[in-house]
């Protein structure tokens, strides 16, 4: 739980509320003139529509510099941000043939592999050869090839369950999963803070959802007993099944799931586990294998496991691992699978390479090294970040670090002015957070050097400074306090 200091949450009222009342007096001013001109839509009702709408139009328009930023290479440690411009007040932005090179802090790079790699990128290009970029069809009709068949073994043997089924897209992996797992009749309980394509997923499915505070497993179980006593609504039968929903790493906040005490809980009650990972799978734990290995839960007490390989494995798609049952009914059932196109060959070689050397299997030992440098980096990020008095959130070995902005205009202030030194961040408001709680969100990679986050570390205290943003006092130097004491003496 986040508690905004008292003063700090005062000025970021005021700030919105000022946007907000000038934002309105100009809505009052374009209707007036918009009253004059015919348009051609007359008598139609307006299809943008609302305080979506509003904030668009009179906030994010403002800063939408900070967001959306095109680069031309690789998102490598560091990568070419092409530079934009506007002549209209930042309504609408122009690229230009300026690139700048910047330290990259924003990509989900965890383990190196987005960019080039000696082992992953030939077998890449030899199954583009082979297969073509697409399957241009469906997994049940021309869209399984061998390699898809690879994929899934190589990923359940990966995570240790009995077998997995792969998609072409992350978020529809959620999505398209939930409503098949669970309809009317069943419960859902979800953590207040979990993905959006878990919160669309559950909504489609028909179910009944509940909310449980955030990773706090003491109100998840008051939540279960108090719903298995109630019932289903109105008739009170005994629900058909319950489904608890959480995240191995939380996205926005860089927090470990609790997830033994989860599944202590689940198991209570007799309640199915549905752990998302996909910013855990790869990134945590001694070989990479997720938040069970990293917590020390046995993958056989997750009824379902859930995880992306855009961040971690330098591709894209996703996974659903389950038992041998669950996944042959998923092949039947999902939309997903039934309906898309298969993930693209190419991309599937580089996931079972990219596996294969954080196993080791490739002959070396760069895989382990991987893992290591990622923790110690992560770990030493957050500390010395703490250590200048920023507000960090997230747990230790998380390479998600979100730094606390609030107000709305230490947003844009702190986004451009690191991109003018060379440093790349991703500034995260509101609809992606609470409105009140914009944060700037570090992904630290195994590709970065110390040099690289000493380099960061520099930018972002003096950005820090100029912007205001160190809530707590900051830890004084060693060295200086060394000084002081030798004058002491």
């Amino acid at each position: 739980m986040i508690t905004i200091p008292y003063l700090t949450a005062l000025t970021t009222y005021f700030s919105y509320g000022l946007l907000f009342a000038f934002g309105q007096f100009r809505d009052f001013f374009r209707k007036i003139f918009d009253w004059w001109h015919a348009s051609n839509l007359q008598g139609y009702a307006p299809i943008c529509l609302g305080l979506e709408d509003f904030y668009i139009r009179r906030l994010y328009l403002r800063i939408q510099d900070c967001f959306g930023r095109p680069i031309s290479s690789a998102p490598d440690a560091w990568f070419d941000v092409v530079e934009r411009y506007s002549n209209d007040n930042n309504k609408t932005l122009k690229r230009t043939s300026k690139i700048t090179s910047c330290l990259n802090l924003g990509s989900y790079n965890y383990l190196g592999f987005a960019a080039a790699d000696e082992y992953c990128t030939p077998r890449v290009i030899d199954t583009l050869n082979r297969f073509s970029p697409s399957t241009s069809s469906t997994r049940v009709d021309g869209g399984t090839t061998t390699v898809h068949t690879e994929l899934e073994e190589c990923v359940a043997n990966f995570v240790g369950k009995p077998a997995a089924i792969v998609f072409g897209m992350g978020y529809v992996t959620n999505s398209a999963i939930l409503p098949v797992l669970v309809g009317k009749g069943g419960l859902i309980i979800s953590d207040s803070l979990n993905h959006n394509s878990i919160v669309n997923g559950a909504r489609g499915s028909g179910a009944t959802i509940r909310v449980f505070q955030h990773n706090t497993p003491s109100h998840l179980e008051k939540v279960l007993r108090e719903q298995i006593a109630e019932g289903q609504p109105r008739t009170h039968r005994p629900w058909k099944k319950i489904i608890v929903i959480v995240e191995g790493i939380y996205s926005m906040e860089g927090e470990l799931c609790k997830l033994p005490e989860i599944v202590a809980i689940c198991k209570k009650y007799k309640a199915y586990v549905y752990l998302d990972e996909a910013h855990s799978i790869g990134a945590v734990g001694k070989t990479g294998r997720g938040v069970c290995e990293l917590l020390g839960v046995d993958p056989a007490d997750v009824d379902i496991m859930m995880g992306t390989f855009t961040k971690s494995f330098g591709s894209c798609g996703g996974y659903i691992a389950a038992s041998k049952e669950v996944i042959q009914y998923l092949k039947y059932t999902c939309p997903a699978h039934l309906y898309a196109t298969s993930i693209s060959p190419p991309a599937a070689q580089q996931i079972i390479s990219s596996i294969a050397v954080i196993l080791g299997e490739d002959g070396s030992s760069r895989g382990a090294q991987k893992l290591a440098r990622i923790r110690e980096n992560s770990n030493f990020f957050r500390s010395e970040l703490q250590k200048m008095g920023f507000e960090v959130l997230g747990d230790h070995d998380s390479p998600v670090m979100p730094i606390m902005l609030y107000n709305p205009a230490k947003i844009p202030a702190f986004s451009r002015e690191c991109l003018r030194q060379n440093v790349a961040v991703v500034t995260v408001a509101f609809p992606a957070t609470p409105l009140l709680l914009a944060r700037a969100r570090i992904c630290i990679s195994a590709s970065h050097t110390k040099e690289d986050l000493l380099k960061a570390l520099e930018v972002i205290s003096k950005v820090g400074d100029l912007v205001g943003i160190k809530y707590f006092p900051a830890e004084p130097n060693k060295q200086h306090q060394e000084q002081i004491t030798m004058k002491l003496e």
